[in-house]
């Protein structure tokens, strides 16, 4: 899904001009960026949450030449589903009449054989 398709479900289930929209989720992702950017987390209920985990700076390696390199502190950031949300994507998908191609009543077996 990309920004767009977001923006074109609220134009269409809100009823929200296409500027309109646009403008309310550019909010909401300028928002959460410098939320994110000041290291505060994000927790949106039934969908998950945004975490910035600070890692401390260490001594790295080149592992072409052995060379000790210091390696930075740095930020990252972690994003964790919600457990309503994980238990939706595990849910199992629903069975599907069979298709005409493997019905054996039919005579067919799926091979695609002619």
């Amino acid at each position: 899904m990309l920004k767009s398709d977001l923006i074109n479900i609220l134009v269409s289930k809100r009823g929200v001009t296409q500027k309109q929209a646009e403008a309310t989720i550019e909010t909401i992702f300028e928002s959460m960026k410098e939320a994110l950017c000041r290291g505060e987390n994000i927790e949106i209920r039934g969908l998950g949450a945004f975490h910035v985990k600070n890692y401390q700076g260490y001594q790295g390696r080149n592992p072409k030449t052995g060379q000790v390199i210091p390696v930075k502190p740095k930020r990252g950031l972690l994003f964790r589903t919600g457990k309503e949300l994980r238990d939706r994507v595990n849910r199992p998908a629903p069975q599907s009449a069979p298709s005409d191609m493997t019905d054996p009543a039919k005579g067919n077996t799926g091979t695609g054989n002619l």
